[in-house]
């Protein structure tokens, strides 16, 4: 049975100009295209897509599926494949939120948490970081962070409660923030994202241009965004927003990754 595009599309959840654009780069061409230019898909296609949207699943850029894809003719090997990897990262994301749930559950003051138990916790969340800023920032911004690591080996696990206490407040005062309407980027939000600055300097030496980087790996790193939206499960893109303003408004950063004026804080 063959389908329009329209009818694809509404039936893999994309848009029409995704399996346009599809087409046009090579990676999924339709099965017919009739004398008045309307595609025809069958059912090799509609597997094609089904792999490709596998892919974009796990992150795998549209180059690399065009390869993964051509070299792969046998389709039940190719999703055995992919259910492998499907189940790796499953395996990956339930060891992040476990570290990440016994991090909050000893920042919180859970005294269940054994001190073995939150420390190796906290040390996976900050590998998982380290390796997040390094692979965004290159390694000068993991040095950095590594530094900041080894400034605070003697702090005792009370340090860290003290320390996730404070975070935590602020994060429920920009929660009450949010709740009222109030915009990140107003005096009234970017006077909240300061503090947030301020406590991320005296962990790590953010640049305007880092801190501003900083925005994405709020929501998408899932240590940093399982803390926040511990607090309010909106919070992370709000929290997002107002770094971005603060890093340009505050910061003077002019998106070329040098600052233009100087710090205001």
């Amino acid at each position: 049975m063959e389908r329009t595009v329209s009818e694809v599309a509404r039936l893999a959840g994309v848009s029409v100009r995704t399996l346009r654009h599809y087409d046009a780069i090579g990676l999924l061409p339709p099965g017919r295209v009739a004398a008045n230019g309307y595609r025809y898909y069958g059912r090799p296609e509609l597997l094609r897509l089904q792999r490709i949207l596998l892919l974009r699943e796990l992150g795998v850029p549209l180059p690399s599926i065009a390869r993964i894809l051509d070299e792969q003719e046998d389709e039940v090997t190719a999703l055995r494949g992919h259910r492998e990897q499907l189940l790796r990262e499953r395996k990956r994301l339930d060891d992040v939120l476990g570290a990440v749930e016994r991090t909050i559950a000893g920042l919180s003051g859970d005294a269940s948490v054994a001190d073995e138990e939150f420390f190796a916790g906290l040390n996976d969340a900050r590998d998982r970081l380290r390796d997040e800023l390094a692979e965004r920032y290159g390694s000068a911004a993991a040095q950095g962070f590594e530094k900041a690591v080894r400034e605070t080996s003697n702090w005792t696990r009370e340090d860290y409660e003290r320390l996730g206490d404070e975070g935590r407040r602020l994060l429920l005062r920009m929660a009450s923030a949010r709740d009222r309407g109030v915009s990140p980027d107003s005096s009234e939000g970017l006077e909240l994202i300061e503090l947030h600055y301020l406590g991320v300097l005296e962990v790590w030496p953010a640049t305007p241009s880092t801190y501003y980087g900083l925005a994405d790996l709020l929501v998408r790193n899932a240590d940093q965004r399982a803390m926040i939206a511990s607090v309010d499960a909106e919070l992370p893109e709000w929290l997002a927003a107002g770094v971005r303003a603060y890093a340009v408004q505050r910061l003077g950063y002019s998106g070329n990754g040098e600052e233009t004026v100087g710090r205001s804080v």
